[in-house]
């Protein structure tokens, strides 16, 4: 089976779209990944590196002709507007390839440790699949930003899907923005109510997908004797790496004290430490065969919170649950 798979990201997530990249040429037999380059910069380099499997597109041709685009764009943040552009880059490459049948949007701080063919076989014939975020009980009043989240989208090609993704899209055109309101966050809280108004729509139940910091706390994660991680009984299928940062030197912030996870020595050595070394050895490639200083450096959310306060939240928790990761030499 040939996976469809599409993202977006700018220079700023280089390391962690490649990283994505790699994982599934690692772990998927065949796929096709288009990616929209936020800015120029970023389709320099991909474009340079000559990667197989991959479909580059540039933002000026996504653009273009799209006034809805071009007019939340001048109203909202970088990261905003990235949001914005979710439900149109869908609709962008169904038009381009009148032969996709079902494509499936990542965001690019997703790693792949598995193969995703027990999504796919659950998903089967369904219109449109969604995931709920999980939260853990500790979590749940973290839950405001959505029940679902846009890690990952599968729509098929049919008036039910296409019904759902340009609804999303005029949502998302009129108010796309990076705070919770009652019956908005980003992008993402629009996914609340399509079971209720929209056909055939799945949500995926395999435990090994989309693990994440707000959600790993329900689960015995394991190791079994062939290596591969276990999310109770079901393998890890891929990891979502929200919240990770560069703090300073080599330790980095894994964000779980803000979801109040203690991270073990199985989650440490066997998720987060082989990605950041993944990160690593692209930021170190990158900057030899470009001759540029890369470094992780995610778009910055809104945080209203003084600087200070921040500070200490971090240190807190690195202290109290271990959220921190050294990041050990390529």
């Amino acid at each position: 089976m040939k996976y469809n798979f599409c993202t977006y990201f700018d220079c700023n997530y280089l390391p962690q779209g490649l990283a994505l990249y790699h994982s599934l040429k690692r772990h998927c037999p065949e796929f096709h990944l288009w990616i929209l380059c936020m800015d120029q910069e970023t389709y320099n380099i991909l474009n340079g590196l000559k990667l197989s499997d991959i479909e580059l597109i540039r933002s000026e041709d996504f653009e273009c002709g799209d006034e809805g685009l071009r007019q939340a764009k001048e109203n909202r943040t970088a990261i905003e507007y990235y949001f914005t552009c979710t439900p149109s880059l869908l609709l962008f490459i169904f038009d381009k390839f009148p032969e996709m049948d079902l494509l499936t949007y990542i965001d690019a701080d997703i790693y792949f440790f598995s193969d995703p063919l027990p999504i796919y076989r659950e998903i089967s014939d369904s219109s449109i699949a969604i995931i709920e975020h999980r939260h853990s009980t500790r979590n749940r009043k973290k839950a405001t930003e959505g029940v679902y989240n846009v890690g990952w989208l599968s729509f098929r090609r049919d008036e039910n899907a296409f019904g759902c993704l340009k609804r999303w899209r005029l949502q998302c055109n009129e108010w796309c923005y990076d705070r919770v309101e009652v019956n908005r966050f980003a992008d993402q809280k629009y996914l609340d109510d399509w079971p209720l108004n929209f056909d055939s729509v799945h949500i995926l139940q395999h435990k090994g997908a989309n693990l994440a910091n707000w959600n790993i706390d329900n689960y015995e994660i394991s190791v079994n004797e062939e290596g591969s991680i276990l999310v109770g009984a079901h393998p890890l299928i891929f990891f979502h790496f929200h919240g990770l940062k560069h703090w300073f030197l080599n330790f980095y912030d894994t964000g779980a004290g803000y979801y109040r996870f203690k991270i073990s020595k199985i989650i440490r050595r066997l998720i987060y430490e082989p990605y950041l070394k993944m990160l690593l050895n692209i930021n170190k490639d990158l900057s030899f065969r470009f001759n540029m200083p890369l470094c992780f450096r995610p778009a910055r959310r809104r945080d209203k919170s003084p600087a200070l306060k921040q500070l200490i939240f971090t240190i807190y928790g690195f202290i109290k649950y271990k959220s921190y990761v050294i990041a050990k030499g390529c």
